[in-house]
């Protein structure tokens, strides 16, 4: 039988989303994976209009693009979570839908991404996973953009488990970058991950990532290349998400390398002028504890060259020295907390303020959010754990508040055991039965540390540019800004879904905050509107319609005993303000 020729295959990639420690895939993201899969598929020889793409969510809202899998000559599905969560832009692929795409798909099907390291009977925590092909033709335990170029290549009887190369992903990281254009969220709400580096120098006992093997970097000018190509196909938000150790970059796997850092947010700077955000993911606080001054210097590169919102993820796991000691975790709570305040101090100042005076909070904070902040990572049902684990989490959190330091998040989530990792001999039994007592803590947290540090990040009248309308609940319009880890915005009353809006926080929850359009118009804003603003209630705000129209904001604070001067001013100190010693503008 004569091999089929390449030009003439057409292909369908599905993305059923990943969520790994240091990559991020699920919408308003779109990972590394579909197009790197894209690129490795044309540099094969199949013609870019007869590749396909589309998303789960997609596939469930229109039965008709199941079409486009049935009738593909070569079907990629895409997906897997290492790591579990609780989404809004879109959810995951379960099993059983992975499954359904398989048997419905007429060609070859091939499966690929984190799923090869197992699958779960739902994509939750507190679980063992075990690795299976869901019916699949051929399941890649290597990377799946390589086995998707050599299955074509071979006529699609085959591929070897290979590692794709660096030199493979200069190539196929710009040729697969058209497939952003068939995703739904494109252009308007779609960030793109990007991958600057894979596998870890450490071996913490539950995490996937040394499963890629000891760090291997790409360079700055192939990263800043990439950009370059997502940003001629409409893509202007952009997070370096792909890495253990954002820090390490261009170094030895270990120690900082600034120079390579300035290298890289220069370039991409360069060629997205216009880019709307850039942001990170991960960065390893035992590289600040162990290269303090080369790492300050790092992390003040990043804040001359990032957008206002950014989030640094640490992997603290645990605050309990025998977890730690169990589990070959990195740092102490002491050094975590170190790493806390060395971020605070480079990059915790908010435009329009001076850095010697950050990070501030308060009524006389800067109305922006700050440059970069630390996010804390805590991991339950790791070897060792006990009641007294609980205790030592509070207590690291509450020192972080006792110290006035600012943290944009606390992620607490239940271990998920794989094959390959050290806790596939422990499994999930701890956290299943500790399970009760997370949950208490989980709330704790909430209660006593999430909304007061929210509030010290995002005083009243904090402006968040660019909130995105997602969905209504209960008489609220929800949205998120792009970027990482974006706090949930409720605001008062139902508006246009899908369209983008500028507001001013005035409360604070737990995981969300409310906040009111900006600048708001007093003779126009509904009585909700007016009654959310600090220090006005209902009462006030039906005081504030009477007595409309307003001549300006100083009328109407007058009337309502309250200064509504930051909600509803029309210039916002700092936003036009260029980023101090790199010249470049938010």
């Amino acid at each position: 039988m004569t091999a089929p020729d390449p030009a003439d295959l057409s292909v369908t990639i599905v993305d059923g989303y990943v969520d790994e420690p240091a990559h991020f895939g699920v919408p308003p993201y779109i990972s590394t994976y579909p197009r790197f899969t894209a690129g490795a598929i044309v540099d094969a020889g199949v013609p870019e209009s007869q590749v396909t793409y589309h998303t789960i969510d997609e596939l469930r809202d229109d039965r008709r693009k199941w079409g486009d899998v049935a009738d593909a000559d070569l079907v990629v599905y895409v997906g897997g979570m290492t790591v579990p969560g609780k989404y809004v832009g879109g959810t995951p692929a379960e099993p059983d839908e992975v499954r359904e795409l398989a048997w419905t798909a007429d060609g070859v099907t091939l499966l690929g991404g984190p799923v090869r390291f197992g699958v779960g009977d739902e994509n939750a925590g507190a679980q063992e996973m075990e690795r299976d092909d869901l019916d699949y033709d051929f399941v890649s335990m290597g990377d799946v953009e390589a086995a998707a170029h050599d299955l074509i290549e071979s006529g699609l009887e085959g591929f070897g488990n290979r590692i794709r190369d660096y030199d493979e992903v200069a190539r196929w990281s710009g040729m697969g970058a058209f497939v952003v254009e068939q995703h739904p969220n494109h252009p308007d709400y779609l960030i793109a991950e990007l991958e600057t580096s894979r596998g870890c120098a450490y071996r913490c006992s539950f995490c996937t990532e040394p499963l890629y093997g000891d760090p291997d970097f790409r360079t700055a000018p192939d990263v800043v290349s990439e950009v370059d190509a997502l940003s001629d196909y409409g893509v202007k938000h952009f997070r370096l998400g792909r890495q253990a150790d954002i820090l390490a970059f261009g170094g030895d796997g270990e120690a900082p390398n600034p120079d390579a850092l300035r290298q890289l947010y220069g370039g991409i700077r360069d060629v997205a002028p216009g880019l709307e955000t850039l942001h990170l993911d991960n960065m390893n606080p035992v590289t600040i504890t162990d290269y303090p001054e080369a790492s300050k210097e790092a992390i003040r590169v990043i804040a001359e060259h990032n957008t206002p919102g950014d989030t640094a993820a640490f992997g603290l796991e645990s605050a309990d020295p025998e977890v730690r000691e169990q589990n070959n975790l990195l740092v102490s709570a002491e050094e975590c907390l170190e790493a806390v305040r060395v971020v605070n101090e480079a990059a915790g100042w908010r435009p329009g303020e001076s850095r010697g005076d950050a990070p501030t909070f308060g009524d006389d904070a800067a109305r922006r959010l700050p440059k970069l902040l630390p996010g804390i990572n805590l991991v339950h049902g790791l070897e060792g754990e006990t009641e007294a684990t609980f205790e030592h989490n509070k207590q690291f959190l509450q020192d972080v508040l006792d110290e006035g330091l600012l943290v944009r998040r606390v992620n607490i989530r239940q271990v998920m055991a794989f094959e390959g990792t050290e806790m596939a001999d422990t499994g999930a039994e701890l956290a299943r039965d500790h399970k009760k007592q997370f949950q208490r803590y989980k709330r704790e947290v909430r209660e006593q540390f999430d909304r007061p540090m929210l509030e010290r990040v995002m005083p009243p009248g904090t402006v968040l540019p660019d909130v995105h309308l997602e969905y209504h609940e209960d008489g609220t319009t929800f949205g998120r800004q792009l970027g990482t880890y974006p706090i949930l915005v409720g605001i008062p009353g139902e508006r246009e879904l899908g369209r983008s809006v500028d507001v001013a926080v005035v409360d604070w929850g737990y995981r969300s905050v409310t906040a009111v359009p900006y600048p708001l118009d007093v003779n126009g804003a509904s009585m909700t509107e007016l009654a959310a603003i600090p220090g006005v209630g209902d009462s006030t705000a039906g005081d504030l319609v009477v007595n409309r129209p307003y001549a300006d904001a100083q009328e109407a604070s007058a009337v309502a005993d309250v200064d509504l001067s930051r909600f509803a001013e029309t210039d916002i100190p700092g936003v036009d303000d260029a980023v101090e010693s790199s010249g470049r503008a938010d």
